[in-house]
C-alpha cells in the first residue's frame, strides 16, 4: 500500500519539477499533500472496511489462493484510480500554464489574458473506477426472442386493405368439428372502465357515476353466484370505500372470497404508459397495492390495461417485478394486430429487450379488434357483436350504429342467437393458439344503473344455459373474471401460473406509436399541455427527496429519543403527494387530454401537494441541521426555513424566493441535494445587494458571479460553486459585505437589431450594446465552446476541449400546421400539413450574451419562444453538458404547433434512440419512409439521442415531449401545440388553454472510443455514466432553502450527510418511502428502500465526473450505508411491497443485477 502512495507523491513531485511552476508551487503542494492523506486514507479505509473481509467475520477465506486474488484486484483498483488522481491534478495543473494565469491583485477567481476564467483549484482529486465486469452487460448478446418489434416495423406494409366485416382484419373462417374433441371454454368477463378524470373532473364522475357502479355491483353479484366482475382503479374504490358502510365493506369481502369479484392490476390508476416517468409508475402502483393490503388483504395477479394509448415494455416488467402473473393491453396499431392475429401471436412472453435470459418474461394477451366496447369483444363482426350488448335494446339511451338493435334473450328466440353468438366466439378463438377464449363484457362507465346489471347479466345466463345443456355445441360459456381466463389457460396447457405454454412465442419491444384507423397516429398526446408535464416532473422529484428526507429525519428522530417532538404527522401530506402524483399518471391526465375544467382540477390538486411536499422537505431539513438537537423546537405557524420558490396560481411560473442580506448580520442557506452521489454544481440564490460574500460552514470564501434579474432592477442572481453531500443538506452563509473580492460581476452584451439602436443600463451591473453582425459569436468553459449564429442567436456548434473537432449542432424552430380538410390535429392526433417551415418573424431577435467565471449563456428572445443557452465553468458533470431552457408562448397562434431542430453531422441514417418512461431501456428506432411523418415520432421522458462511430449526442429532458429524427443527423422536439378542434376522440375540445411554458434541457455531446457497428444494430442501447449522472442532475435540481431571521438568533447548524458509505455509481436509489400503519395518515416503524441498478455503456469515452465514481458489480451493504443509525430489519420484497422474502441478516450484502429494481423492507433507527 505504502508503495502506492509514494508512487504517487512521486509522479506529481515529477510533474511539477517538469512543470518548473515557480507560480504554481502552492498547487502542487497542496495536491501532494490532499493525494498524500487521501491515498493513506483510501488505503486504510480499505483494510479496514473490506465487505468481504466483514461479512466472513474476520476469517480467511478457505482457500489461500482467493486471498491473494482478492489483494491483487484490490491492488489493481488502488492502480487504476491512483492513475485518475495523477491524470486530474496533471490536467488541472496544465489548464493554469495553459492559461498563462497570473492573477493581477494575487486573487482568485480572474479572467487570464485568452479570455480563460481562472478559478480557485478544488483539491478534490476524484476518480471513475468502473470494472470491467460491470461494462460487459451492455456488450453482451441478448436473450432471443421469436418476436422482435424493430423487425415486425421492417416487415410490415402498414397498409389498410378493407378487411370485409372486420374492417382492419380480414375474413375468418373455420370447420365445424374443430371443437368434438376439445370444447371450446369461453369466459365473459364484465368490466367497467372509469377515467379518473377526462371529459368530468375525478370527483364528479365519482358522485354521478363510480359510486353507483360500485352500490349496485353489492346489490347485484351476490343474486346469482356464476355472476363475476373485475375493477382497476383504486384511486375510485378507496372513495367508494371511505363511504361505504360495514355491510357494503363485508359483501366486497365475501364477493372476493367467493371469486366473483376480482381487482386486476390494483394501480392507483391504469396509468399512461407513453409519457409516465418510471418512478410514478412504480409509485401509483404501490400506493394501490398498499392501499388493497390494509384494507382488503387482496394481492393483484393479473394486469388489466385496455385503455392506454400504446404500451411500453416497462409496464410488463414492473407487473412482473411486483408479482403479477399475466397481463392484458388493447390499444395496439391496427396492422400490428392483424399481423398477430394472422400468426396467432396475439399471445405471448413478454421479455425485456435487455433480458440476457428469460427472467423478466410475463404472459400477455393482446384484444385483437378495434376497441375495448361490447361490439369489438364478441368476435370480428362488430354489427353482430352490438347485438349483443343489452344495454343497447330498444327503449334505451344508446344504440347500434349498424342498425340491428339487440334482441331480449327469450325462449323462442335463444337457439338462433346463441348460435349467432357462438359463430362469433369460435372466429375470434381462431385467432388465438388455445381454445380458452377471454370475451370482455363492458364500456366506459358502464353497470352504473341497477337496470343494466339486469339486461346484461341476465340475457347473457340464458345463453349460456343454453349452449351448456347442448353438447353438440361442444361449448362451456361462462362468466369469469381476468384470472379464471388465465388459470383456465395455464390449466389447459398444463403449465403453472404464469409459465410459458409451448409453442407460444417470446415477445421483445414495445408497441408505439399507436394508429386505431387509416393514418391517424396518437403521436401529438407526446406533447400536449406540456405545461402540466413540466409541473408533474418537479413534484415528483419533489415527492421523491421529501419521502427520503422524512425517513431520514423520522429514524433520526427516532434514534436520538426525539420522535415525540418531531412532526410526523407530515406523513399525511406525503399520502396526499403519491395520491395526486398517482392521479396525474391517469392515461387522460399526463397526456394532456382532458377537458379545460378537469387540468385546472388535476392542476390544483398537485399545486397543493406541491406546497405539502415543500413544507415536509423544510421541516425535514430543519431537524437534520441542527448541531444541537437539544435546540430542537418544531412550531407549526413559525417555519424555520422558506421554500426555495413559489407558484402563485397552479398554472402560473415559479418565482424564486429572494433572500434579503442585511448589514447587521449573515443570512443563512441551506442547499439539498436530491441525487446519492456528491455533487460539484453551481447554485443560484436571488440576493438585493451586489455587496454580498458567500461562505462555506467552515469558513471559506467561494467565488460568487453576479448577474442582473431582467424582471427586477431591485434584486440579483448570485451564482456560486458548491460541493454538496450525496442525498445531503449542507449550510452556507451569505453576507452582506462590502469587500468581497471573490465576488465578480458578469459581463452582459446586448446583441441588437437595426442600425443605432443601443441599450442603458444604469449600474450595478453594467451593459453593453452593439449591433448585431451574422459572423459567428462564441462563449466558452473550460470543458466546452459553443459557436452561436450572428444572425439568429442560436446554437450552431460545439467543441469539446478534448476533442480536435467541432461538431456542427444547429438549433432551429419550425413550424408545424394541420391538414386544411377533414381530419386535423387535436390533443391525442398529430395530422399535419407536410412537412415542418422555418418559424419566422419580421424583426430579428434580440440577443443577450452574459459572460462570467462560473457561468456563461446566450439568450435569444422571439416572439414566441426564449431560448437559453447556458454553460456552467465547473469541473464534472455539470460543466460537462449544455443547460438549455426555453420558454414558449403560442397562445395567440392558430392550429400551429413549434418544433425544436437540431441538425448535426453525425451521420446517424435513418436510426435514433429514444428511452421508455425514463427506466434507461434505450429503444433504438428507426425512421420508416413508408410511414406518414407523424407515425414517426414516439415518447421522449428523459432522453433521445443520434450517433455515428465517433460522436454520440444526447438530448436529455426534465418533460415528456414528442420526438423524432426525420433526416440524418437531425433530432427534433414538439416543443407546444395549439389546436382549435376536436379530433373526434370523444375530447370534444380542441387545445386552446396553452400556458406560458418553460421546458428544461441538457444537451451532452460524447466522443464514443468504440465505434462498434455490431453494437448499433443491437436491440437495446445504454446511457454512459456521464448521461445517467446528466439525467439525475436535470430532473434532481438542488433546493435552495433560506433560514428565515429569527430575533432569538439562529441556533449553531450543521452540515447533514446521511451516506456512511459511497453508493455505487450505477446505483440509483429510486426512493426511501415511510410505510403505511394501520391508521393510513401515520407511518410505521418499517421503510422501504427501493434500488435501480443502471447499466452502462462503456464505450463513450470516460471524462472526470467531479466526484469518486466506483462501481462493485451489483453488490452493496445496506447496514454500512447510513451514518448513525441501526439497521434493524433488512427483509426482500416485491416491488410494491405485497410479498415478502426471508429477511436477511443485517450485516449482508444485497447484489442486484443491471436494469433490476428491487425492493427492500428496512427498519431504521
Amino acid at each position: 500500500f505504502f508503495c502506492i502512495a509514494c508512487q504517487i507523491l512521486r509522479k506529481v513531485c515529477h510533474f511539477c519539477f517538469l512543470m518548473k511552476l515557480r507560480k504554481q508551487v502552492t498547487v502542487c503542494g497542496g495536491a501532494i499533500f490532499c493525494v498524500a492523506v487521501f491515498s493513506l486514507y483510501l488505503m486504510l479505509d480499505r483494510v479496514q472496511h473490506d465487505p468481504a473481509r466483514r461479512q466472513n467475520g474476520g476469517n480467511f477465506p478457505r482457500s489461500q489462493i482467493s486471498v491473494l486474488q482478492n489483494r491483487i484486484e484490490q491492488l489493481e483498483q488502488l492502480l487504476e484510480e491512483n492513475h485518475q488522481i495523477i491524470s486530474h491534478i496533471k490536467d488541472s495543473v496544465m489548464e493554469l500554464t495553459d492559461t498563462g494565469a497570473v492573477s493581477p491583485s494575487g486573487h482568485l477567481p480572474f479572467r487570464s489574458a485568452n479570455g480563460s476564467w481562472v478559478l480557485p483549484f478544488d483539491g478534490r482529486p476524484t476518480f471513475l473506477a468502473v470494472k470491467p465486469q460491470d461494462c460487459q452487460f451492455s456488450a453482451s448478446s441478448r436473450g432471443q426472442a421469436d418476436v422482435q418489434m424493430l423487425d415486425v416495423y421492417s416487415l410490415l406494409k402498414f397498409d389498410n386493405p378493407d378487411g370485409g366485416v372486420w374492417k382492419q382484419g380480414f375474413d375468418i373462417t373455420y370447420e365445424p368439428e374443430e371443437w368434438d374433441n376439445e370444447p371450446l371454454q369461453v369466459f365473459v368477463v364484465p368490466h367497467s372502465h372509469n377515467d379518473p378524470g377526462w371529459i368530468k373532473t375525478f370527483d364528479k364522475y365519482f358522485t354521478d357515476q363510480t359510486q353507483h357502479i360500485l352500490n349496485n355491483m353489492v346489490v347485484k353479484l351476490p343474486e346469482d353466484p356464476r355472476r363475476k366482475f373485475i375493477w382497476s382503479e383504486i384511486s375510485f374504490f378507496s372513495k367508494w370505500w371511505e363511504t361505504a358502510d360495514v355491510h357494503k365493506q363485508e359483501a366486497v369481502r365475501k364477493l372476493i372470497q367467493g371469486g366473483q369479484f376480482e381487482i386486476v392490476t390494483g394501480g392507483w390508476v391504469m396509468t399512461d404508459e407513453a409519457n409516465a416517468h418510471y418512478f410514478a409508475m412504480i409509485d401509483q402502483l404501490i400506493e394501490g397495492h398498499q392501499w388493497l393490503e390494509r384494507n382488503l388483504g387482496v394481492t393483484p395477479r393479473s394486469g388489466w390495461a385496455v385503455d392506454p394509448f400504446g404500451h411500453s415494455a416497462t409496464m410488463a416488467y414492473l407487473l412482473k417485478r411486483a408479482n403479477l402473473t399475466s397481463m392484458l393491453v388493447q390499444r395496439i396499431h391496427y396492422s400490428i394486430k392483424k399481423h398477430f392475429a394472422s400468426t396467432r401471436n396475439l399471445e405471448f412472453m413478454w421479455r425485456q429487450a435487455w433480458d440476457t435470459g428469460s427472467s423478466t418474461d410475463i404472459f400477455c394477451h393482446m384484444m385483437p379488434f378495434y376497441s375495448y366496447d361490447v361490439p369489438h369483444t364478441c368476435g370480428p363482426d362488430p354489427k353482430i357483436c352490438c347485438q349483443f350488448d343489452f344495454k343497447r335494446l330498444p327503449g334505451g339511451r344508446i344504440n347500434c350504429p349498424w342498425k340491428v338493435p339487440p334482441k331480449t334473450v327469450v325462449e323462442a328466440n335463444v337457439a338462433e342467437r346463441a348460435q349467432l353468438l357462438l359463430d362469433q366466439y369460435r372466429k375470434k378463438s381462431k385467432l388465438y393458439r388455445s381454445k380458452v377464449l377471454l370475451v370482455p363484457l363492458g364500456d366506459d362507465f358502464r353497470y352504473d344503473k341497477a337496470l343494466e346489471w339486469d339486461q346484461q347479466y341476465i340475457n347473457y345466463q340464458k345463453l349460456f344455459d343454453y349452449m351448456n345443456s347442448h353438447p353438440e355445441m361442444h361449448v362451456q360459456a361462462q362468466f369469469g373474471t381476468l384470472s379464471d381466463y388465465f388459470d383456465a389457460l395455464y390449466k389447459t396447457n398444463g403449465v403453472a401460473q404464469g409459465a410459458k405454454p409451448a409453442d407460444f412465442p417470446v415477445l421483445s419491444g414495445d408497441f408505439f406509436a399507436y394508429a386505431d384507423r387509416e393514418d391517424h397516429y396518437w403521436t401529438g398526446y407526446f406533447t400536449s399541455r406540456p405545461f402540466y408535464k413540466s409541473l408533474d416532473r418537479v413534484i415528483e422529484s419533489h415527492l421523491r427527496g421529501a419521502e427520503i428526507l422524512y425517513s431520514l429525519a423520522v429514524a433520526n428522530a427516532r434514534h436520538a429519543g426525539m420522535e415525540g417532538r418531531y412532526p410526523v404527522s407530515d406523513y399525511a401530506l406525503l399520502v396526499d403527494a403519491r395520491r395526486s402524483v398517482g392521479l396525474f399518471q391517469h392515461h387522460d391526465a399526463i397526456t394532456g387530454t382532458a377537458k379545460e375544467n378537469v387540468v385546472i382540477d388535476y392542476g390544483t390538486k398537485l399545486l397543493r401537494s406541491l406546497i405539502g411536499l415543500k413544507r415536509v422537505i423544510i421541516n425535514a431539513a430543519h431537524f437534520l441541521v441542527m448541531k444541537n438537537k437539544e435546540f430542537y423546537r418544531f412550531y407549526q405557524t413559525e417555519p424555520f426555513l422558506e421554500t426555495d420558490d413559489r407558484r402563485a396560481t397552479q398554472d402560473s411560473l415559479p418565482q424564486r424566493t429572494l433572500i434579503e442580506l442585511d448589514p447587521a448580520g449573515p443570512r443563512y442557506l441551506v442547499l439539498f441535494n436530491p441525487i446519492e452521489q456528491e455533487r460539484l454544481c453551481v447554485v443560484t440564490a436571488l440576493v438585493n445587494t451586489v455587496r454580498v460574500r458567500v461562505l462555506t460552514e467552515d469558513g471559506q470564501t467561494l467565488p460568487v458571479q453576479l448577474s442582473a434579474q431582467w424582471s427586477s432592477a431591485s434584486q440579483m442572481s448570485a451564482t456560486f460553486m458548491v460541493r454538496l453531500p450525496p442525498l445531503g443538506l449542507a449550510v452556507f452563509h451569505l453576507y452582506d459585505s462590502p469587500d468581497s473580492p471573490m465576488t465578480l460581476r458578469s459581463e452582459t452584451l446586448l446583441r441588437l437589431p437595426g442600425r443605432g439602436a443601443s441599450a442603458r443600463a444604469t449600474d450595478p451591473l453594467p451593459v453593453r450594446s452593439q449591433q448585431a453582425d451574422p459572423q459567428t459569436f462564441y462563449i466558452s468553459s473550460q470543458s466546452l465552446t459553443l459557436g452561436f449564429s450572428g444572425t439568429t442567436g442560436l446554437l450552431e456548434s460545439i467543441k469539446r476541449k478534448d476533442d480536435p473537432q467541432e461538431v456542427k449542432v444547429q438549433m432551429q424552430f419550425m413550424i408545424y400546421g394541420t391538414r386544411p380538410s377533414k381530419d386535423k390535429s387535436g390533443a391525442y392526433l398529430f395530422l399535419p400539413d407536410g412537412k415542418a417551415k422555418p418559424y419566422s418573424q419580421k424583426e430579428p431577435p434580440v440577443v443577450r450574451v452574459v459572460e462570467g467565471p462560473l457561468f456563461s449563456e446566450v439568450v435569444a428572445h422571439y416572439q414566441h419562444f426564449q431560448q437559453t443557452v447556458r454553460i456552467h465553468n465547473v469541473p464534472g458533470v455539470d460543466g460537462l453538458s449544455i443547460d438549455m431552457s426555453t420558454m414558449v408562448d403560442i397562445r395567440d397562434q392558430t392550429n400551429k404547433e413549434l418544433a425544436m431542430r437540431l441538425t448535426t453531422d453525425i451521420q446517424s441514417g435513418d436510426a435514433f434512440y429514444t428511452d421508455l418512461n425514463a427506466f434507461q431501456v434505450i429503444q433504438p428506432r428507426r425512421r420508416f419512409l413508408k410511414l406518414p411523418l407523424q407515425a414517426n415520432f414516439y415518447p421522449m421522458p428523459s432522453q433521445a439521442y443520434i450517433q455515428d462511430s465517433h460522436h454520440r449526442l444526447t438530448l436529455h429532458t426534465a418533460q415528456s415531449l414528442g420526438v423524432s429524427s426525420l433526416e440524418s443527423g437531425q433530432l427534433e422536439v414538439i416543443m407546444d401545440r395549439r389546436l382549435m378542434q376536436d379530433d373526434n376522440r370523444g375530447l370534444g375540445q380542441g387545445l386552446k388553454d396553452n400556458k406560458k411554458t418553460a421546458s428544461r434541457f441538457r444537451l451532452l455531446l460524447e466522443r464514443r472510443s468504440t465505434g462498434n457497428k455490431m453494437m448499433d444494430s443491437a436491440t437495446t442501447s445504454f446511457p454512459s455514466v456521464l448521461s445517467h449522472m446528466t439525467s439525475a442532475v436535470l430532473n434532481h435540481e438542488v433546493l435552495a432553502l433560506p433560514v428565515l431571521p429569527k430575533r432569538r438568533g439562529i441556533p449553531p447548524l450543521q452540515t447533514f450527510a446521511p451516506l456512511k458509505s459511497l453508493l455505487p455509481c450505477d446505483f440509483h436509489l429510486m426512493n426511501l418511502r415511510s410505510i403505511q400503519s394501520q391508521d393510513p395518515q401515520s407511518p410505521s416503524p418499517y421503510t422501504a428502500l427501493i434500488l435501480h441498478r443502471l447499466a452502462l455503456d462503456c464505450g463513450v469515452e470516460a471524462q472526470n465526473l467531479g466526484f469518486n465514481c466506483t462501481t462493485t458489480q451489483g453488490q452493496l451493504s445496506v447496514s454500512g450505508l447510513f451514518k448513525s443509525l441501526d439497521l434493524q430489519l433488512l427483509q426482500p420484497m416485491s416491488l410494491t411491497l405485497m410479498h415478502a422474502g426471508a429477511p436477511l441478516a443485517n450485516d449482508s450484502t444485497i447484489s442486484l443485477d443491471p436494469m433490476e429494481i428491487s425492493a427492500f423492507k428496512l427498519k431504521l433507527r
